[in-house]
């Protein structure tokens, strides 16, 4: 039987195709030959040009410098600048990486004291994360979404998890997934104002995964990064919270979705410059993210702009595809509702929908005689019987509600 995954957020896995100014620019960068051949658009060939001679030897086979590429990492931090309506961004704060999740927590463990590490986590959260936690010996402080709220953050309940955590460990960080993964819930600029005063009041790292920034699929929320928020506070916070935001090509799915180019970024804010010494040292062990990956981030940040040949084409492909997402989205929302046992919220944000369970009492009673816990037993079954493959949505132990993503 044909098994049908609706567990990853792979789109060209899913069938999205792939936009074809990239995926030129791309080619010709690997066959320079291409800079000659007419049948590319102009600027595609001028781009990959460019992007050529940012590479040491003109080549897309040589390494680069740990923290990226400087041409992509100053692409990066003109797009930040742009994004947060002149809120400056400096290359130097930019790290390129294939993993800037693992980055943080290293960066976290590293921390000084007897007492573990603890970061402050969303329950639901993305599903690798705890696992990244446990591989660094940093503690998981759980803290429960409201899901009788779209999952928002509650404030309240950061002060009831940083409270009882403190004994056991030392919290140093609070992880935000902004659109969240796999909710979808996006913040509000309120939201984001009181995560960022309790930040400051308990001397916490912001960490903030916006990797899903450009996929925005409702109409009654706007995306606001963190950043910009946290200098619009002014000083008193801009230059006391210290703050890592991320983003990456797995996130980009409202134009690229290139998950296998495996390249993102971190920007850093507010930190002491011998910990950023710290990060970038810590950057050089690993192999240096993809090339190519790095030249797509370039792609995905700075478009074709109006008047380039390849503008037209861009942007009806791009079109189509925040389009699709969204009308997907709200064919999926309205699927799942209509199931009995089955309640979901609305997504803002990202790719994922994270539907309830109303499973039966018998059904949870065998998944208790299987020592098993009653979704991952829901995600087999539908598995075995349906070909369908869903993750199940463990919440740490924090709650008795059962959900799939």
């Amino acid at each position: 039987k044909e098994v049908i995954d609706v567990s990853s957020g792979d789109p060209h896995r899913a069938g999205m195709k792939p936009v074809s100014f990239v995926r030129q620019v791309l080619a010709v960068c690997l066959y320079p030959e291409l800079l000659t051949d007419q049948s590319f658009p102009l600027d595609v060939r001028l781009r990959a040009q460019r992007l050529l001679e940012a590479c040491d030897g003109g080549s897309v086979g040589s390494y680069t410098a740990s923290s990226g590429l400087l041409h992509v990492r100053q692409s990066i931090a003109e797009f930040i600048t742009k994004r947060d309506a002149g809120v400056p961004s400096c290359a130097k704060n930019v790290f390129i990486s294939s993993g800037s999740q693992k980055i943080i927590v290293r960066l976290l463990a590293s921390g000084e004291g007897e007492i573990q590490t603890g970061v402050l986590t969303p329950m639901p959260c993305p599903h690798t994360l705890p696992t990244l936690l446990d591989e660094g010996e940093v503690a998981l402080v759980p803290y429960r979404l409201v899901e009788e709220r779209g999952w928002a953050v509650d404030l309240d309940e950061l002060h009831r998890a940083v409270t009882t955590a403190r004994g056991r460990c030392q919290p140093r960080a609070i992880y935000i997934s902004n659109p969240g993964n796999p909710t979808g819930h996006v913040q509000t600029r309120e939201s984001i104002e009181e995560v960022i005063r309790f930040a400051a009041a308990e001397g916490l790292l912001l960490f903030v995964d916006e990797v899903y920034q450009d996929s925005m699929i409702g109409l009654d929320r706007e995306f606001i990064s963190y950043k910009k928020v946290l200098f619009e506070m002014g000083k008193e916070y801009a230059e006391t919270v210290e703050l890592v935001s991320s983003h990456s090509l797995t996130g980009f799915l409202g134009d690229l979705g290139e998950c296998g180019q495996r390249a993102g970024y971190m920007e850093i804010v507010s930190m002491d410059p011998e910990v950023m010494h710290f990060v970038d040292t810590m950057l050089c062990t690993d192999i240096s993210t993809p090339v190519t990956g790095q030249l797509a981030l370039d792609l995905m940040l700075n478009p074709p702009k109006p008047g380039d040949p390849s503008y037209d084409t861009y942007t009806q492909e791009t079109l189509l595809t925040r389009t699709t997402l969204s009308q997907n989205a709200q064919r999926a929302l309205e699927l799942l509702s209509d199931l009995p046992g089955i309640s979901c919220q609305p997504a803002m944000g990202g790719i994922y929908l994270y539907p309830r369970l109303h499973l039966p009492s018998e059904f949870t009673q065998l998944a208790k005689m299987l020592e098993v816990e009653a979704d991952v037993l829901y995600c087999q079954k539908l598995l075995e019987e349906e070909g369908v493959f869903v993750g199940a949505g463990h919440h740490g132990g924090t709650t008795n509600s059962h959900h799939v993503r």
